[in-house]
């Protein structure tokens, strides 16, 4: 399948989107340099904690922000000490004052926000510099859930990892040795069922079994969902629900991001957290280093091998709507470059 101006915008990333880009703990008050989405940023914090995030590049000479020195709301160039606040104005020009340079917003800024652990950036283009609202699913939110925050990064493109997750049916076969997924049918029917946001791809007859199901949403940001019902010596609460994102770091690297989540309350909601932490999260991190291994090892054209079959509809629908947005922005930012 040829490349074309649609795959160049999907590898970067989509625009005009919340994207997650790291832990919270990640960003302290020294700067730090992250590549996201076909951007080199750098974050800070002030002495508060509130968190800041711009283009890496400062705008007297590209010189690396993120290698300047933190003056809370503003940064420092190391270079020649130029200052750029937190919403990409050049405020001070210590070298030259009063030059055209101060005043001018010149630099990039990324707007964010921190959830359930994690930060999250707007990547906005310059006709949609206001970001909408970041709307989470319910067991990121909701106080009847508790999580734990698991954050990888993967060689490969983010979008394999994708359709890995659009995959149910793999988890009975390159999983099927995992204590939670060692139930049910090894070959199966599936559907497609539209929702609000988006769509849940399923197996046909067969729910609370294994990984029966994958949930795709639109909601400001983009994330899947699946749910995979534990045996009793999972320990107390509902389900575990695996909620995902997933950020191109690169072309061939990707931030992969999933919340572990159960419904639990009361001396259960310790019981759980505990049983997690002390037996059940290293065999959870087992089960994802199975995907890491085989998702870093496809090809970059491993899709122009494909022959695909039934089991595979929700992929193919995920692909299309992705394509469909990219040429979306493609004819968007054509109309008004005309």
């Amino acid at each position: 399948m040829p490349y074309d101006a649609a795959d160049k915008v999907l590898e970067r990333g989509l625009r005009n989107i919340w994207y997650g880009i790291c832990p919270s703990n990640f960003i302290g008050t020294k700067p730090v340099q992250l590549h996201r989405c076909g951007y080199r940023m750098v974050m800070w914090r002030d002495n508060r904690g509130k968190l800041y995030a711009l283009e890496d590049y400062c705008p007297h000479r590209g010189a690396p922000m993120s290698l300047g020195i933190n003056l809370g709301d503003r940064i420092a160039c190391g270079y020649h000490g130029v200052q750029v606040d937190g919403n990409g104005v050049a405020v001070s020009v210590p070298g030259s004052p009063g030059c055209k340079l101060e005043g001018l917003k010149a630099t990039k800024s990324f707007p964010v926000e921190e959830h359930a652990g994690l930060i999250f950036a707007y990547i906005g283009d310059e006709k949609h510099p206001n970001p909408p609202p970041l709307v989470l699913p319910e067991q990121l939110t909701s106080p009847e859930y508790s999580s734990f925050l698991c954050y990888a990064e993967w060689g490969g493109d983010y979008r394999f990892v994708m359709d890995n997750v659009m995959d149910p049916m793999h988890g009975s076969y390159l999983h099927k040795q995992s204590h939670s997924m060692s139930f049910g049918e090894a070959q199966a029917q599936f559907q497609i069922r539209d929702t609000e946001h988006g769509y849940v791809f399923e197996k046909v007859g067969q729910r609370n079994v294994n990984f029966d199901w994958t949930e795709w949403g639109e909601t400001g940001l983009h994330w899947m969902r699946l749910e995979i019902p534990y045996p009793k010596t999972g320990g107390p609460g509902g389900n575990f629900v695996i909620v995902g994102t997933y950020t191109p770091i690169t072309s061939t690297m990707a931030a992969v991001i999933h919340w572990r989540c159960r419904k639990v309350e009361g001396w259960q909601r310790d019981a759980w957290r505990f049983l997690y932490k002390n037996r059940l999260e290293a065999r959870h991190w087992h089960v994802l280093e199975q995907d890491r291994v085989m998702i870093e090892q496809y090809a970059p054209d491993a899709r122009d091998y494909e022959n695909l079959y039934q089991h595979d509809t929700g992929l193919v629908r995920l692909r299309r709507r992705m394509r469909s947005l990219a040429q979306e922005q493609i004819r968007e930012g054509a109309a008004s470059a005309a």
